[in-house]
């Protein structure tokens, strides 16, 4: 194992020490800024991390936890394993083995190229992505199953191309994140209302762009796009900013 990559089995020094989630959470959040509670407990549920628990119920982590729980984080971002493989990492380190060798960094979700305000600028929207995926490399990426991606595809979320059955890099991003929504109880069918509403704002950015697409110059398909690029940004920022909004003051 590299050395940059902490024992999930050692105990630090100076005796164990029995942490609570929030406690964690403030530990880890530094390094692991998207790191949420839900997760934790998501983590615990497929049994990669075995806090200990106190009579009321209430989880106590020690240094060794703790570790493991870092060691889960760093295989899922800087090596892109799926949890099962990094269960079998653990498992291998439970028995006194080495886990195997970590296999090279395989393709990820793609980045989003972001404004200065933080949102999805109109870079991202005029992007495109030579990306095809099979799907059992979808399944791989994404770090889904067969069935979760089957309900996506019933509910209008993720759509094959037609002809070959390739997804692309959409769908990839799709898959993913509907994966860390279901993490909070938050399921395809759930889910159903965001493609309405994009279909809606599809609709807007077509009647504007419409008119420039009809132009005779040369230059229409590509200022069309860039139109559409630029109006779908700041549709995705005006929503963003609406939902912010309307949460309950924290």
């Amino acid at each position: 194992m590299s050395a940059s990559v902490p024992h999930p089995g050692a105990q630090a020094a100076g005796g164990p020490s029995r942490l609570n989630i929030g406690q964690v959470l403030d530990m880890l959040r530094p390094e692991f800024p998207g790191i949420t509670i839900p997760k934790i407990r998501f983590l615990e549920d497929k049994g990669l991390i075995k806090p200990d628990r106190t009579p009321a119920g209430y989880r106590k982590f020690s240094d060794g936890d703790v570790e493991r729980l870092r060691y889960v984080l760093l295989m899922q971002r800087d090596h892109y394993l799926p949890l099962k493989v990094i269960g079998e990492h653990l498992d291998a380190i439970d028995r006194g083995l080495e886990p195997p060798p970590i296999e090279g960094v395989r393709p990820t979700v793609p980045k989003v190229a972001l404004a200065a305000d933080g949102f999805p600028g109109a870079e991202t929207f005029r992007r495109t992505s030579d990306l095809r995926l099979a799907r059992r490399e979808l399944l791989k990426v994404a770090e889904v199953d067969a069935e979760f991606l089957d309900q996506l595809e019933q509910f209008g979320l993720i759509r094959p191309r037609a002809g070959t059955g390739h997804y692309d890099s959409e769908d990839l991003l799709i898959a993913a994140t509907a994966r860390e929504l279901a993490e909070f109880g938050i399921e395809p069918r759930h889910l159903r209302a965001f493609r309405a509403a994009a279909d809606r704002e599809v609709g807007l950015v077509e009647q504007v762009v419409a008119p420039v697409r009809r132009s005779r110059d040369a230059a229409a398909e590509a200022r069309a796009a860039d139109v559409a690029a630029q109006i779908a940004a700041l549709t995705v920022r005006l929503h963003a900013t609406l939902v912010k909004a309307s949460l309950p003051d924290r």
